[in-house]
């Protein structure tokens, strides 16, 4: 593998700019892992090499002219949930094997605007819909951290997390629904963020949940993580959520001063089932930030113990509702049938996996005559709650220190995991809760367990204070010094 691809997005913008690196080289070098990687790693479903090395070579022309972009020359991945103007987007599912999106979704044109490239289109749960990227119709993706076991690279962002570990992409898009950009980036070393509800446009982005799912990075680093999301957020008049706020400079906090800002611990997240190794490295975290200057103080958070049925409500209600408009006519897997009924029913069937079906009936049921009031409403009611003990916990504190999530990377294949999707679901404990509430929240890598795999640490802020989960996050990342695989 070529060192080049060892670098981080600054370190490559310098490099660029002081002519010592050329966009097509490292273009190429990243285009090498892939064809040396990809088979074994299966992170990438479609590649666009050529397309990249044709904008790499725009770009050189660019910071040849000094009229370069913010991310000019920088080679990205794309998770297979946005669309792609004239390049393949399926939501790594059957029913939309060979769909080709006629238009380019707001994220990624934010992305080109900017001078970024794409690489290619990354492996994830089917319509985002797991935990562990092992319900994609192309097959699970593996966690480059690997030994002799295959590994689970998380989910559902997993292709994009597994990508950037492996230096297939200088970073990757990814989408967060209840921790899908925060348990990935865990699970395989690297770090990334979830900004907060209507920071970044879902206009072109697959829908799962609309009013949980929210795009973001994942990058090998804090520092590359504020470059990506600089690029990635602002308001889009396409889509009703996005927030009409101006986006700060998000780079320009890293490295400030944290001294005297308030660290909240929740007692509610010292859950059974956590592993011990998990738990003292949440304690090295909190002492790291303590040696910046900051102060840790305890915080409760009564209704966590609701967050997970709560979401697993609410999540699969909407799915349900976006998830109706796959039904082989206008678009996507269509299999004939005797009438309109029989093709809607042959259609979904063949076309979605055993895990959106368990989903679209759940949020079938919940949504249906009888149970909408004994589910459904409760559900958005025990949400409100939710965010009432965030709103009350931000009173005492700046941001919110907690582990990603409460094991180690897990055996692809898993039974215990496969036969009981519960035990699945169980991993999101500490991450849906902020989607719930529409907060920003960032993963990064703490140290490795005994097992020599990576575990990650999560800082979760107020809504729309990013710049105080980045300039934390910075100085967690310098003292735990955490070395990329």
């Amino acid at each position: 593998m070529s060192n080049l691809t060892d670098l981080t997005i600054s370190e490559t913008l310098r490099k660029f700019k002081a002519k010592e690196i050329s966009p097509v080289e490292i273009t190429k070098a990243y285009a090498e892992n892939i064809n040396a990687c990809n088979k074994q790693y299966n992170a990438y479903v479609t590649t666009t090499i050529e397309q990249a090395l044709e904008q790499a070579k725009t770009a050189e022309q660019n910071y040849m002219n000094g009229t370069n972009r913010p991310l000019e020359g920088i080679a990205l991945g794309i998770k297979d949930l946005f669309c792609t103007k004239g390049v393949r987007t399926t939501a790594c599912s059957h029913i939309l094997d060979n769909f080709i999106p006629p238009y380019e979704s707001t994220v990624t044109q934010n992305l080109l605007n900017d001078g970024a490239l794409f690489l290619g289109k990354l492996n994830l749960d089917e319509f985002a819909m797991g935990g562990s990227n092992e319900t994609s119709y192309f097959g699970p993706v593996v966690n480059p951290w690997s030994k002799e076991i295959k590994l689970v690279a998380g989910g559902s962002s997993g292709g994009s997390a597994a990508a950037v570990a492996a230096k297939m992409c200088a970073a990757a898009t990814g989408t967060d629904t209840g921790g899908s950009i925060r348990e990935p980036a865990a699970f395989c070393g690297v770090t990334g963020i979830k900004p907060t509800y209507g920071r970044c446009s879902r206009y072109g982005t697959i829908a799962f949940a609309s009013s949980l799912d929210q795009a973001g990075p994942i990058c090998k680093d804090v520092t590359d993580c504020a470059l990506v999301l600089n690029s990635m957020a602002g308001y889009d008049e396409k889509d009703s959520t996005s927030s009409k706020i101006a986006v700060p400079d998000f780079a320009s906090f890293l490295g400030k001063d944290i001294k005297g800002l308030k660290i909240g611990v929740p007692m509610e997240y010292r859950v059974d089932g956590l592993n011990p190794e998990v738990a003292d490295y949440w304690d090295k975290a909190a002492e790291i930030l303590k040696a910046a200057g900051a102060e840790v103080v305890s915080i409760s958070l009564p209704h966590t113990k609701y967050a997970l049925p709560t979401y697993y409500v609410i999540a699969p209600a909407e799915a349900s509702s976006n998830l109706a408009r796959y039904d082989g006519v206008r678009y996507g897997h269509r299999v004939e049938g005797n009438g309109l009924d029989e093709l809607y029913i042959s259609s979904r069937t063949d076309g979605f996996g055993r895990e959106v079906k368990r989903r679209i009936l759940i949020g079938t049921y919940v949504l249906s005559a009888g149970y909408y009031d004994a589910y459904y409403l409760k559900a958005q009611k025990v949400r409100r709650l939710i965010k009432n003990d965030f709103d009350s916990a931000f009173q005492k504190c700046d941001v919110i220190l907690t582990p990603t999530s409460p094991i180690e990377p897990f055996a692809i294949g898993d039974k215990k995991m496969l036969e009981n999707p519960i035990n699945m679901y169980l991993n999101d404990v500490f991450t849906v809760s902020v989607n719930l509430a529409g907060l920003p929240a960032m993963s990064l890598p703490i140290g490795l367990s005994k097992n020599g795999l990576p575990l990650g640490m999560q800082l979760i802020g107020k809504a729309f204070d990013e710049e105080t989960v980045f300039k934390t996050a910075y100085q967690l990342e310098r003292g735990a010094n955490f070395v990329r695989i």
